[in-house]
């Protein structure tokens, strides 16, 4: 499995960089770069909500991938070594991107 750092810090599964999904869902299946992706696994932080954490964050996850023109998508699963997800202050997935797109 990739190791996954996430700088989503408004994402309500991103603990310190880390994420506590055991997976997350990058959509872009019509893809050709990073900017044409995202984490549909993304769920905005709400002040007034608190999550119920169902796992300990970690930087390793399984990634099911869309982005089926990523070099790394293997079966839509990602086989890179390392991801990053990045959308700084997003509100919505489609503010997010998998940043180690890499189009064949």
């Amino acid at each position: 499995m990739p190791e996954l750092k996430c700088t989503v810090q408004t994402c309500m599964h991103n603990q310190e960089y880390l994420c506590d999904l055991e997976g997350i869902h990058v959509g872009g299946s019509d893809a050709t770069s990073a900017r044409q992706t995202s984490c549909d696994s993304f769920e905005e932080r709400r002040e007034d909500h608190h999550s119920n954490r169902w796992g300990t964050a970690s930087d390793i996850s399984q990634i099911n991938c869309q982005a089926t023109d990523c070099k790394y998508n293997e079966d839509y699963d990602c086989h890179a070594g390392k991801i990053s997800v990045e959308g700084g202050n997003a509100h919505q997935a489609e503010s997010t991107e998998c940043a180690t797109f890499e189009h064949e």
